[in-house]
C-alpha cells in the first residue's frame, strides 16, 4: 500500500468525523471543527494525485477509490446542509448532484466488468474543485453580506459543473455503454 492509496484511505476515515462534527451543533466550536475536517481531507485529494503522478505510484486502487472518496465527501457534506435549517443549499441542486455521482459510480463498474478502469475527467477535477470551495464556504456558513452573493455563485457552478462533467464524462465513454447494451 503506498502513501497516496494511504492518503485516499484516511479521507474515507474523516468522512464520519465530519459528519459528526457537522451534525453535532452542541459540540463547542463544531463549524470550526468540521472545517477543518473536510479541508484536511480536500489536502488529502489533492497531495494523494500529486504524489501519485510525481512517483509514479498510480494504481488500480487509487483509480478507483480517489474519485469514490470524493463523492463521499462530497455526498456527506451536502446531506449535512440539507439538515442545517440555515443552509443556502437547494434540495433539488443536492438531488442532481448526489444523481451524477451515482450515475457515474454505476457506469464505472460496468466498464470495471468490461476489464476498463475510467480514470477521472478534466471536467470531473474541475467539478470537484468547485463543490469542494463551495462546501467550505457552506461548512463555515460566513455571514458577511457579500456572502449571500458569493455562495448561490458557487452553488450554481457547482451544479452547472457537475451536468458538464456527467454529459462529458457519458460520451466520451459511450463505446464502453454500447458494448454493455
Amino acid at each position: 500500500m503506498n502513501v497516496p492509496n494511504r492518503l485516499t484511505i484516511l479521507r474515507v476515515i474523516m468522512i464520519p468525523l465530519f459528519v459528526v462534527a457537522m451534525l453535532w451543533q452542541s459540540l463547542p466550536y463544531s463549524d470550526y471543527i468540521a472545517g477543518g475536517l473536510f479541508i484536511a481531507a480536500c489536502l488529502t485529494d489533492f497531495l494523494d494525485g500529486y504524489l501519485a503522478r510525481k512517483y509514479n505510484q498510480i494504481t488500480t486502487f487509487g483509480k478507483f477509490m480517489d474519485p469514490l472518496a470524493d463523492k463521499l465527501l462530497v455526498c456527506a457534506a451536502l446531506i449535512c446542509f440539507l439538515a442545517d435549517d440555515d443552509s443556502e443549499m437547494p434540495v433539488w441542486v443536492v438531488i442532481i448532484i448526489i444523481s451524477r455521482e451515482f450515475i457515474i459510480s454505476g457506469f464505472r463498474l460496468v466498464a470495471a466488468e468490461k476489464g476498463v478502469t475510467i480514470a477521472a475527467s478534466y471536467w470531473g477535477k474541475v467539478k470537484t474543485v468547485v463543490q469542494m470551495g463551495m462546501s467550505i464556504l457552506l461548512i463555515f456558513n460566513f455571514t458577511h453580506p457579500v456572502f449571500r452573493i458569493i455562495d448561490p455563485i458557487f452553488i450554481y457552478s457547482a451544479l452547472v459543473l457537475t451536468i458538464i462533467s456527467l454529459v462529458d464524462y457519458l460520451y466520451k465513454n459511450r463505446a464502453v455503454m454500447k458494448e454493455a447494451g
